[in-house]
Parts: structure tokens; sequence; C-alpha cells
């Protein structure tokens, strides 16, 4: 599988992104969208809980989900998909053909907001 790498980037356009932890609180399955995707409610400590929408129906159930600290970009602008409005953009490793998304954890568990740095 040969992945063409991104262009480079500055160290400052990485400070621009604000990768947080935080704890998946509720799961729905969202019926409105394209793809098999999950309403995912997630605990971001002082920031608050955000809502996603995330394509990863092929490896997690629902009932997975629930209580597993994940990795997301909060500082996007909110953005609408169907019905649903997505405040944060859940993060994850494509498989080979794109369907198979393994989310991006921590290794132990951490407090809720908490800054990848």
């Amino acid at each position: 599988m040969n992945i063409p790498v991104k262009p480079e980037i500055s160290w400052a356009d990485f400070e621009k992104i604000d990768i947080r932890c935080g704890t998946v609180i509720s799961v729905q399955d969202f019926e409105k969208a394209r793809n098999p995707s999950y309403q995912l409610e997630i605990d971001f400590g002082e920031l608050g809980i955000r809502k996603s929408s995330a394509q990863i129906t092929s490896l997690y159930a629902k009932e997975d989900l629930i209580g597993k600290q994940i990795l997301a970009v909060v500082n996007f602008p909110k953005k609408q998909i169907a019905n649903f409005y997505s405040e944060c953009l859940v993060l994850g490793i494509y498989g080979e053909d794109k369907k198979d998304v393994t989310l991006l954890t921590a290794s132990l568990p951490v407090k809720d907001g908490l800054q990848v740095g």
C-alpha cells in the first residue's frame, strides 16, 4: 500500500491543532449519514461535552465504545452532517480499504480534556 506523504507543515501549523483526550459517554446509530456511522457524545472535562459523527461501525460495537477514552481535534468549526452538527473530529487510523478505522486512544487512563503535545 503506497500512501503519499502530505506536504510539509511548520511547527506553527502543528501548534494550531488542539487535540484532546475525552471519554465516550453515549453512542447512537446515525441513520441519516451517507456511510455507516455513529453519533458520539464525548466528555472533554473542563471543555465540556462535544458531539461527533464517526465512521467506525465496522470495528466497534456501540456498547464497546462507552467509557473508551479517544483522541479528537476540538478546535474545528462545527460541521453539519445531515441533521447533525459535529463539534470535534475523532482521530483514527484507516485500514487498507478506508472502511476499517482504528481509534486513537491513550495507552493509560488520563484526565478528560488533557491536550496532546
